[in-house]
């Protein structure tokens, strides 16, 4: 399933959040306001998971469904689940069917208790775990790769005194890209990836800690940031306080660059850098490297618009708001046919006439996927009478598949991996396009070593 206008978009496989509360506190409410915060980040499916430390051992209850966060829980679904931890999950698939076997928080059952897990990314080596664990005859309900890691736990909390030691020699065993929460009924695991390839942020509210995918979905329930979870740090919270641990060390880091071109919300900070800053930055360099006489700059809705505020600073030419976003449009399938996805983009995006007339504009996106939204889009601006549509993209070209959790189609469906830069200029009807380079993202995230696989085959982990 997709947004109407997404379609044509990279999607991230989903969010997590978790929260420890003290004895007494009922986090199913903050849970859902966090997940809230997080549902750009996946809209087939959401679920909540929750255990009251204080009641009986093994007690996890658990709601999940298809469907967006606010169609999945009413306010009698959360009065159900009674608790002061929890966790909760939004999804968008990349491995594993859209089914509800899919859905998460994952919870099972083991011979010392239960655990409830909730998984942001994708593991390389999934298949090889997955192999080596039917061979030992574990059930497998779906195909996702967080069913792989939870069931890995439970083997290695077979011969572990403590469910964070199981986590940790599970999560020592994975290849690829992770933000993980695991919560068994007295404890609450959070756990990053070596490498760094999947944001997690934790914070506080009150005595509560809060760990998510996302700064915002701390800020959203009312909580504060305090910091990033550091590649590769494991941090537990007890009865008794936090734990600190660490995964094997890897030779190089790779944030994920995506989460600052597209992915995270604008008033998000991940690793230390504000998503709409960098944006912002982003804007600038484009502006830099690929200057036009124009009359006015604008973005395409949402990811577009801090770009375009900063090409628009840099190259002294105001910004506009040129479209309108319906928000109330609902998710449909990717449409099958070229008139379809035209009225697709139509219902999800208008046209303000007065800011485009006679107008020679700038228009600034993320990126250009398989080039058919970006092609309708320009067809709007010039039948509201724009003269000239330049074209500027906050990222490279794409050309390469992620293996990491971001939706990412294989080569041949990447409009760049088989057209050139003015190829693809004269498919979409543009006057002209330009990309933002590889070195200009220096500018964008300053030193923080990044993933560029996508765009230049340096694959961090295979």
């Amino acid at each position: 399933m997709c947004d109407l206008l997404d379609c044509d978009k990279l999607h991230e496989e989903c969010g997590v959040f978790g929260i420890y509360a003290p004895e007494g506190s009922a986090v199913a409410q903050d849970i859902y306001y966090g997940l809230t915060a997080l549902q750009h980040r996946g809209q087939e499916s959401a679920g909540i998971s929750v255990s009251d430390t204080a009641g009986p051992l093994g007690n996890i209850n658990t709601r999940k469904d298809m469907g967006l966060v606010s169609e999945v829980f009413s306010k009698a679904d959360l009065e159900k689940l009674p608790g002061n931890i929890g966790v909760g999950h939004v999804r968008y698939s990349t491995t594993g069917g859209s089914i509800i076997e899919n859905a998460q928080p994952m919870v099972m059952n083991h011979f010392k208790g239960t655990l409830a897990l909730v998984h942001n990314g994708n593991l390389t080596n999934a298949d090889e775990l997955k192999e080596k664990q039917m061979d030992m005859g574990q059930v497998h309900y779906g195909t996702s790769d967080s069913e792989v890691l939870a069931i890995e736990i439970i083997q290695k909390r077979i011969n572990t005194p403590s469910i964070e030691q199981a986590v940790k020699e599970a999560a020592s065993g994975l290849k690829g890209g992770f933000a993980c929460l695991v919560m068994s009924p007295r404890k609450l695991t959070a756990v990053r990836d070596p490498y760094g390839l999947k944001p997690l942020v934790m914070g506080k509210k009150g005595e509560a800690y809060i760990f998510a995918s996302e700064s915002a979905a701390i800020t959203g329930c009312g909580g504060e940031l305090i910091r990033d979870v550091e590649p590769g740090e494991m941090i537990t919270v007890t009865p008794e306080g936090l734990v600190y641990d660490r995964l094997p060390e890897v030779n190089r880091k790779a944030h994920c660059v995506f989460e600052y071109i597209y992915f995270a919300r604008t008033d998000s900070v991940i690793d230390g850098i504000s998503v709409n800053d960098a944006r912002m930055r982003a804007g600038k360099a484009l502006a830099r490297r690929h200057s036009v006489d124009a009359d006015v700059v604008a973005g395409v809705p949402d990811s577009g618009l801090a770009a375009a505020e900063g090409y628009a600073q840099e190259a002294g030419i105001p910004f506009v708001l040129a479209f309108h976003k319906n928000s109330y449009v609902g998710r449909s399938f990717i449409k099958p046919t070229d008139e379809e996805r035209k009225t697709a983009v139509r219902l999800k995006l208008s046209v303000h006439e007065s800011a485009v007339k006679g107008k020679r504009i700038v228009i600034i996106d993320d990126s250009i996927v398989r080039g058919n939204t970006m092609r309708q889009i320009i067809v709007m601006l010039r039948e509201a009478g724009a003269k000239e549509v330049h074209v500027r993209i906050s990222s490279p070209p794409f050309l390469y598949p992620c293996y990491y959790g971001t939706d990412v189609p294989t080569s041949g469906q990447l409009i760049a991996s088989n057209h050139s830069t003015q190829a693809i200029c004269e498919s979409i009807g543009a006057d002209s396009l330009g990309y933002l380079e590889l070195e200009d993202f220096a500018s964008m995230t300053g030193d923080l070593p990044i993933c560029t696989a996508c765009f230049d085959n340096d694959y961090p982990v295979k």
